[in-house]
């Protein structure tokens, strides 16, 4: 006999977490969540400065883009979290909400009720910010949000070389202006990694109302008549079928929300029949308008011995380690990510469009290519509002091969002008007087980029994910829209999308906490 519940969440990750604890809260639904992944105990989950060594692990889509024809032909590796938390448990713990101008530009798009001053609330809602109560946060909330325990030396340092070069000091990104430059906030409690597993699933886990299912691969949504039915999954080498009586709700991210429709029937018809795969409903813009934030760093070899990377070298990370078990303090508490600036490449853009991360350490490659010996600082500059757009495809009709992705990133003029523009300021940044006495030399590029065309050669050559794609299910009510203001899935009843992919456009800065605000917000529409 199959299992009834009334809400099924698909995806335990940002997103998933926030509504499960939410759906469940007033013990009248039951609500089951399905997780691919395991769970989140292992210890390097928890350590905030070792969220690169989850990198190409079990906790990890490890996913790929195709060839990328404006980046050499390279295939870039996309990193997603696939655990409890999802990538709230790999990512650097920044807690950045966007520009104001986002949410308004998403409410102008013809989405009711998404304009920044109606989704402050839920930012609000979610947050327990330890060192700010005002009117842009708030305590109480379950995410915990606060200033790390340390700080690395050379990040004050950054700090110091933005505003050697004229710009402002800021002190919260998320607040009154997110322009200028200072130490980001993190997702962190006491030293350790705050995850949506950690701060909405576990609190919640207990109620008998709340089923929690890992290691279970959803197949595809059961669609009769443009109305869902159920969802069947596989667990243990054995397909389930369960059945829904209000709502399924896809939460499985911007790669994985977009595949999961195609392989329901829901998508461009065309390519569905190519597939073989029955068309339930035709919806061109599932897998459409991908986003992301491509950056390119500018990294320097440090004569100073006190960076991230000496606390990652045998014999003193065993020192490090035991000072964080025992304490949770010292080195390991760092985001590596820990401080960055927000500017307008020109007076013509409406609000910020660069951004930029600085790790006082290698950052090469995602970290695997850093050096064995030796310690540097790392500055990438990122555009936030970028033109080119990708596309999330099937390979298969297989549910267990991954997505076609192409991120078709660089492939306008204007993001490789102000990417352009972004490298020149982060090289001029690690070149500043504030870094004179901690900078020994270039490391990569191996000497200054002297022309344009240098520079946008190893822009193509070396530049990476920032990790924040988005906007493959977007929200709206043109043809190309997948869901509609209140993320209902257009032309099939009982079915929401709940991710960043619903975003519209991608938000101006990292996408943590404003995917766990949309959540907090789906949240309120559905129970009501």
């Amino acid at each position: 006999m199959k299992k009834n519940y009334d809400f099924v969440i698909i995806g335990a990750g940002s997103a998933g977490c926030v509504l499960a604890n939410r759906l469940s809260a007033n013990g009248q639904n039951s609500v089951l969540i399905l997780e691919s992944g395991s769970n989140d105990k292992a210890l390097n989950i928890q350590i905030p400065a070792q969220f690169s060594k989850l990198y190409k692990t079990k906790f990890d889509y490890d996913y790929a883009t195709t060839p990328q024809k404006n980046m050499k032909n390279r295939e870039l590796y996309l990193p997603r979290g696939k655990t409890l938390g999802g990538s709230s448990s790999i990512n650097a713990m920044i807690y950045i909400r966007g520009s104001k101008h986002d949410y308004n530009e998403w409410s102008a798009l013809g989405n009711k009720g998404w304009s920044y001053d109606e989704v402050l609330p839920y930012f609000k809602k979610s947050e327990n910010q330890e060192a700010i109560n005002d009117e842009y946060h708030s305590q109480g909330g379950p995410l915990n949000v606060t200033n790390r325990i340390y700080t690395n030396p050379l990040s004050d340092v950054f700090v110091k070389a933005a505003q050697e070069l004229g710009y402002k000091f800021n002190s919260d990104f998320n607040g009154t202006k997110q322009e200028g430059f200072g130490l980001y906030q993190v997702t962190h409690k006491d030293g350790a990694r705050c995850s949506t597993a950690r701060a909405y699933l576990y609190p919640a886990s207990k109620r008998k109302n709340l089923t929690i299912e890992a290691n279970a691969q959803v197949e595809r949504i059961v669609i009769e008549d443009n109305c869902v039915t159920g969802v069947i999954y596989h667990q243990k080498g054995k397909a389930c079928e369960v059945v829904v009586n209000k709502e399924v709700i896809l939460s499985a991210g911007a790669y994985n929300s977009p595949q999961i429709l195609m392989l329901s029937g829901i998508g461009d018809g065309q390519e569905l029949q190519k597939h073989k795969i029955p068309v339930k409903e035709h919806l061109p813009g599932v897998g459409k308008n991908l986003q992301d934030h491509l950056t390119s760093s500018s990294i320097f070899n440090s004569s100073y011995k006190g960076s991230l990377d000496s606390a990652d070298k045998f014999p003193i990370i065993v020192k490090y380690l035991f000072q964080y078990l025992l304490s949770k303090k010292g080195p390991f508490t760092s985001n590596v990510g820990e401080a960055g600036g927000f500017i307008k490449s020109s007076a013509d853009q409406p609000t910020v469009d660069i951004q930029f991360h600085f790790g006082p350490c290698y950052f090469v490659n995602h970290g695997f290519d850093n050096p064995k010996k030796g310690n540097g600082y790392s500055i990438g500059g990122l555009v936030l509002n970028p033109t080119s757009k990708g596309s999330v495809k099937l390979s298969s009709s297989d549910f267990r091969v991954s997505p076609s992705i192409d991120h078709n990133y660089l492939s306008t003029d204007d993001d490789m002008r102000r990417s352009i523009a972004g490298y020149k300021i982060a090289e001029k940044l690690g070149l500043s007087d504030a870094f004179k006495a901690y900078r020994s030399d270039y490391f990569m590029p191996e000497q200054p980029l002297t022309d344009d065309k240098a520079i946008e050669d190893y822009i193509r050559e070396t530049a990476e994910t920032v990790y924040h794609p988005t906007s493959t299910c977007k929200m709206g009510t043109d043809n190309m829209a997948v869901v509609d203001s209140q993320l209902c899935v257009h032309g099939v009843k009982k079915l929401r999308v709940v991710d960043a992919s619903v975003m519209p456009n991608v938000t101006r800065g990292n996408t943590n906490a404003p995917t766990i605000m949309i959540a907090e917000k789906a949240s309120d529409m559905i129970l009501k």
